[in-house]
C-alpha cells in the first residue's frame, strides 16, 4: 500500500513538473488552463486544485509571479528594451496592467526598479489570489540565475566574429576563464526540487542519489560520456527562496522513457558563456558572482533567454584538494 501511495505521489509531481516545463518551453504560445490541464493529463475541473495543493500557489499566483519575476530580470538584463516591450514579452496584454501589477508586487514602479533594483525585497512581495477561468491566458518563465548588474557596453563586432576566450583576473581567490561558444541541444532526465538550497549540499546529494539509482537500473549511466548538471530555473535575486526550483540532471538519449518523479526536458541549443572553475564546495556563489559581476559587464554580451546550469566535470572526493571542477553556462547574446 505504501509503495502505491509513493508511486501516485511521484506521478502527480511528475505531471506538475511537465506543466512547468511546458510553460518554459512555449513562451510565445497562448497558454490556457485547458491546455495546461491537458499537458498534466488532469481534467480542467480538478487541475487547478491539484496544482495549488502540490505547489503551495494557485495557478494564477504561480503564473503571475513568474511573469513579474521575468519582467524584473529583463528590465535589468536588457536595458535597451522599453518597459512596454518588456511587458508584452512577459505576457501582459497592455502596459497599464503590467505597471499596476509590477508596483503592487515589487512596491516600486518598473522604471524605479530599472534604476535601482536593490530596493527589491522578495519577502515583502506577494501575488494575491485570483480566480482562474478556463480561457485565461498565461505566459511562461525563463529566468536566469545570477546578479543583474549588467552595464551597457559597445558591441565589438570583430571580437564577436570569432570564438572568444577570456583569461580573467583573480576574484575572491578564484581563478577562472570564460569562453563563448555555441552548444548543441541537450536532452536530459532530471529530479526537481522546490525550496531553499543555498548552503545545503545535502539537497543536491539526495537528488543525485535518487537520479543515479533510477538511471543505473536502466543502464543509462556511461561515464565519462554521460554528463551531470544542475539547471537553475529561477533567479535567487528575484524569486523568494521558498519558490526556487532546481533540476539535477543527466544527459540521456531522446527516446528515454521516464516515469514517476523522473522527468525529461531539453536544454536549448545556442550561444553560451562558459566559465571554467576549480572551486571549494563553499565557493559556488562566488563563482556565479564572478561571471555576472566581473566578466559579463565587460564582455560585450548580455544574458539571453534560457536557463543557466552547472556542468560537473569531476568527483571532488577524488581531487587531492577536494575541489569541484565545474563549468557554469549562461546563455548570452551581443549587446
Amino acid at each position: 500500500m505504501d509503495n502505491k501511495i509513493n508511486f501516485l505521489h511521484e506521478e502527480y509531481k511528475s505531471r506538475i513538473n511537465k506543466v512547468q516545463d511546458y510553460i518554459e518551453a512555449n513562451i510565445e504560445e497562448e497558454l490556457t488552463v485547458i491546455k495546461l490541464a491537458e499537458v498534466a493529463n488532469f481534467s480542467p475541473y480538478h487541475f487547478h486544485r491539484i496544482f495549488s495543493a502540490m505547489t503551495g500557489e494557485s495557478l494564477y499566483q504561480h503564473i503571475q509571479r513568474i511573469r513579474l519575476e521575468k519582467s524584473a530580470y529583463t528590465l535589468i538584463a536588457n536595458p535597451k528594451k522599453s518597459i512596454t516591450e518588456v511587458a508584452f514579452e512577459c505576457g501582459f496584454t497592455n502596459q497599464a496592467s503590467f505597471a499596476r501589477a509590477f508596483k503592487k508586487y515589487f512596491k516600486v514602479s518598473a522604471g524605479e526598479w530599472r534604476k535601482n533594483p536593490g530596493v527589491y525585497n522578495s519577502k515583502n512581495c506577494k501575488v494575491e489570489s485570483n480566480s482562474c477561468k478556463a480561457n485565461s491566458n498565461f505566459s511562461k518563465e525563463e529566468s536566469n540565475l545570477g546578479k543583474e548588474n549588467v552595464q551597457e557596453i559597445p558591441y565589438n563586432k570583430d571580437a564577436a566574429a570569432k570564438k572568444l576566450y577570456w583569461r580573467e583576473k583573480d576574484m575572491s581567490n578564484i581563478k577562472f576563464n570564460v569562453e563563448v561558444k555555441d552548444i548543441p541541444e541537450l536532452c536530459v532526465v532530471y529530479v526537481r526540487n522546490t525550496g531553499p538550497y543555498k548552503g545545503n549540499p545535502a539537497i543536491f546529494d539526495r537528488l543525485f542519489e535518487k537520479l543515479f539509482k533510477w538511471s543505473r537500473a536502466r543502464g543509462l549511466m556511461d561515464f565519462p560520456e554521460t554528463k551531470t548538471l544542475t539547471v537553475y530555473h529561477d533567479n535567487p535575486d528575484i524569486t523568494d527562496e521558498n519558490n526556487l526550483r532546481i533540476s539535477v540532471c543527466m544527459t540521456a538519449p531522446e527516446d528515454t522513457q521516464v516515469d514517476g518523479e523522473i522527468g525529461k526536458m531539453k536544454i536549448s541549443a545556442g550561444k553560451y558563456a562558459i566559465g571554467h572553475f576549480e572551486i571549494k564546495s563553499d565557493q559556488f556563489q562566488e563563482a556565479w558572482n564572478a561571471i555576472y559581476g566581473d566578466w559579463l559587464p565587460r564582455s560585450g554580451y548580455q544574458p539571453d533567454d534560457g536557463s543557466c546550469f552547472e556542468l560537473y566535470l569531476n568527483d571532488p572526493n577524488q581531487h587531492p584538494e577536494n575541489l569541484h571542477i565545474v563549468d557554469i553556462y549562461v546563455p548570452v547574446k551581443p549587446f
